[in-house]
């Protein structure tokens, strides 16, 4: 079995930390520590260096060891149109986002974009994924197949839109719709680290019938997962609530379609009540909370607090193309932004935690990822500490850990990534300072 032993600053977590809190038990640091991979999986963790006839290791001490980031709400085929100016939602989707999608109807173009994409994410340590494709089946094809070849964890599934886009964008027919998304939970679900999710764009860009083929289709086969938007933007709910005049809200669109359980996954929810919030609580569903974007498009400020107080997952996402980065660490520092403009202060335990061994305990996916457990596969990612001359002015002065630690989510960006390995494989080029020993 391949083996792998790698020594490093070891970081993850036991529990979910408390709320604002630098020092916290659940937080697990290991400094110069080895973990040892095999077969995929790590094997062990311990201070002294393992027998380099049996164990082939590199020391990267000094360095920063974490389990890969979780992103939690993506789109493959936004990543020509990030940054884009002078939009909100609504306008930004017609002017960007739509053509930008009509393109994957090439299917050479559905492939580079798919590896492109899967490249990237792993570029900025990102190793497990929840995306949206295009409605196109063979771009959805194209996806997995990336992931797959590289033992990716990956969630997915062809975008489902019936009205409200272009014509080369809406789904042909109900049935050919439930066709296409039954071959490719029959073909990809479970097959290897790939989970099939139905997707319905949002509420807007389906009719009641196609969300309600998605909720049949959700309770046929087991394990499947259900990702959506809701509540992003006021003049979306307000179009929603038009549309959907007998729902008591946009939320309540899902839950009356059968859309919402534990494996449900609805990015944004800025502008939901104390009914939607319980409603949430109650099934199980998280929302994916992507900050970059909200401030991006001019959306709102998502109430992570309030969320914290009802019961309700939340997990963090970078919404590329709507969001200006595939980098976690963009991304936890955008949420960390937000939140304080409402009073409160996160840890930079609570923004770790929740992009890693949060949001795989809220996927149904805490046996196998999201921390450094002999056990569990090993996605993982070597860090620097700082990359840029004030990163590194920062990391002199700082301390405590916590201290160092937000300092570097701040400060940081991919710049910082050594290494991404997938189940023990390393998947970026062999750099200088990361030979073997």
């Amino acid at each position: 079995m391949t083996r792998l032993a790698i020594c490093a600053d070891l970081l993850d977590f036991t529990a979910e930390p408390a709320a604002a809190q630098p020092s916290d038990a659940a937080v697990r640091f290991r400094p110069a520590h080895w973990l040892l991979v095999e077969g995929g999986r790590i094997h062990s963790v311990q201070r002294q260096a393992p027998d380099a006839a049996l164990w082939p290791c590199v020391d990267r001490s000094g360095h920063l060891l974490l389990p890969g980031f979780i992103d939690t709400h993506v789109h493959s085929a936004q990543m020509p149109v990030v940054a884009s100016w002078g939009a909100q939602l609504l306008d930004w989707l017609n002017t960007y986002t739509f053509p930008a999608e009509a393109a994957l109807a090439d299917p050479a173009v559905a492939q580079a974009s798919a590896q492109q994409f899967v490249r990237a994410l792993l570029a900025h340590g990102t190793t497990t994924a929840l995306v949206f494709p295009t409605v196109h089946a063979a771009a959805c094809e194209a996806l997995f197949e990336q992931a797959h070849a590289r033992g990716m964890r990956l969630v997915a599934g062809k975008v489902l839109m019936d009205r409200h886009a272009p014509v080369g964008l809406c789904d042909a027919s109900l049935a050919q719709a439930e066709r296409e998304c039954i071959a490719l939970i029959e073909r990809w679900h479970g097959r290897g680290r790939i989970a099939y999710a139905l997707t319905p764009r949002f509420a807007a860009t389906s009719t009641a019938a196609q969300l309600q083929m998605a909720g049949r289709l959700l309770a046929a086969y087991p394990g499947l997962y259900m990702q959506t938007h809701v509540a992003e933007n006021e003049a979306e709910v307000r179009w929603v609530a038009e549309l959907f005049p007998q729902a008591r809200s946009y939320l309540d669109v899902y839950a009356r379609a059968g859309l919402l359980n534990e494996r449900s996954v609805l990015a944004h929810g800025i502008w939901l009540d104390d009914t939607d919030r319980a409603v949430l609580r109650d099934s199980g569903a998280q929302l994916a909370h992507c900050p970059s974007s909200n401030l991006f498009l001019g959306s709102g400020l998502f109430d992570w607090a309030q969320a914290r107080r009802v019961g309700v997952k939340v997990s963090l996402a970078s919404d590329v193309g709507g969001g200006t980065s595939l980098s976690m660490q963009r991304t936890l520092a955008a949420a960390y932004q937000v939140q304080a403009l409402q009073g409160d202060r996160l840890s930079a335990w609570q923004l770790l935690h929740t992009a890693t061994r949060g949001a795989a305990l809220s996927l149904g996916l805490g046996a196998e990822i999201g921390c450094l457990e002999p056990g569990h596969i090993a996605d993982l990612c070597l860090w620097r500490w700082a990359s840029t001359d004030l990163a590194r002015q920062r990391q002199q002065q700082a301390q405590p850990l916590h201290e160092r630690v937000f300092a570097w989510l701040m400060l940081g960006d991919e710049r910082d990534l050594v290494q991404t390995y997938v189940a023990g494989q390393p998947q970026l080029p062999q750099r200088a300072e990361s030979q073997p020993c």
